[in-house]
């Protein structure tokens, strides 16, 4: 007899009329919006403009969708494209099946779009935004919940998940919550990288390193413990051969930029901001009219030898002198005619 367990939902999906809310999908924009709203608050405290996480999560977030899907469909294909079964299938998000893999790929690809456009350095937003995405990953693992999937082997610990649904060759029973193990495992690396970043002052891409590299040996055991259906390369799911390549990658990253790159930047943002209460532009507006003023100024300097020329400047000497000089060619030509 089960003395405790952690129950399924009845349904993974409530109907409001027409419109079907679904739990997965909840969890999904729930992780999202606690992503954005955590990287936005660090990136300020890291000397970056509000609102500069949102607008590069405009480009990263539709990318990371994209790339978790498409991890899934490929290295799951036989779900969707085997005989007897419906390749439109492979379109169905809202049912579940998004590798984080595939959506930090493809995620980072739309993050240095972004970036780009906002001359934001791409390894000073992933430092801001990667205690973020663990926390997201933390929330979004409850859609697993909501959809009875990926759990691991049969157990009858007092913390087991219990399994009710019998479709697509589940067995109800008691099971392992993996769901639960990877959100308490991402909730602490999120707190690591939180902690590394205040104690190291880290920098360059290095948080997000290091969540990277942490996140890929939770993620090894507890693939491990899982028995939902999964390729196998000698002996070992997929998922764990690409943590592994991963968890590599991540830690030669993070040795190599500590030696190339010490430190933290010093600046995160490369193009200027308006200050408070400036209208965007009014720093070159300014700018050109002081310019138009310079140019002004050149233009009178460059008249006034003209106007004050040797040709204008009065004689030299006294006023007699002067009009001596005024009278001395009149006299001349008086002269001249005396003497034809």
């Amino acid at each position: 007899m089960d003395v405790a367990f952690i129950p399924s939902p009845s349904r993974g999906v409530v109907h409001l009329g027409p419109i079907p809310l679904r739990g997965y999908a909840f969890c999904i924009i729930i992780g999202v919006f606690l992503a954005v709203w955590i990287g936005g608050r660090r990136w300020v405290a890291r000397g970056g403009s509000p609102g500069r996480v949102a607008d590069i999560a405009v480009w990263a977030v539709p990318f990371g969708l994209v790339g978790g899907r498409l991890y899934h469909v490929i290295t799951d294909y036989e779900l969707y494209f085997k005989d007897g079964r419906d390749w439109v299938g492979a379109f169905k998000i809202w049912e579940g099946g998004l590798g984080i893999w595939g959506a930090i790929a493809l995620g980072a690809l739309g993050a240095w779009i972004g970036c780009r456009r906002n001359g934001i350095p791409l390894p000073a937003f992933a430092d801001a935004i990667a205690p973020g995405i663990a926390v997201a990953q933390a929330v979004g693992r409850w859609g697993n919940w909501f959809n009875q999937e990926l759990y691991g082997r049969s157990t009858d610990v007092p913390w087991a998940l219990k399994i009710t649904s019998n479709t697509d060759g589940r067995v109800p029973g008691t099971y392992h919550p993996t769901f639960l193990y990877e959100c308490l495992w991402c909730l602490g690396v999120a707190l690591l990288a939180v902690w590394a970043d205040r104690r190291f002052k880290l920098g360059h891409g290095r948080v997000f390193a290091l969540y990277v590299a942490t996140y890929c040996v939770g993620r090894a055991w507890i693939e491990y413990m899982r028995v939902d259906t999964a390729h196998h390369v000698l002996g070992l799911r997929l998922n764990d051969w690409t943590a592994l390549v991963v968890f590599l990658l991540a830690v030669a990253y993070f040795v190599v930029s500590a030696r190339r790159r010490p430190g933290r930047e010093e600046r995160v943002e490369l193009f200027e901001t308006p200050a408070d209460g400036d209208t965007p532009g009014a720093a070159e507006k300014s700018t050109d009219t002081e310019g138009d003023a310079d140019k002004t100024a050149g233009s009178d300097a460059a008249r006034a030898p003209e106007a004050d020329g040797p040709d204008d400047a009065p004689p030299p000497g006294t006023r007699a002198d002067r009009e001596a000089g005024a009278a001395a060619p009149h006299q001349a030509t008086t002269e001249s005619a005396t003497a034809e």
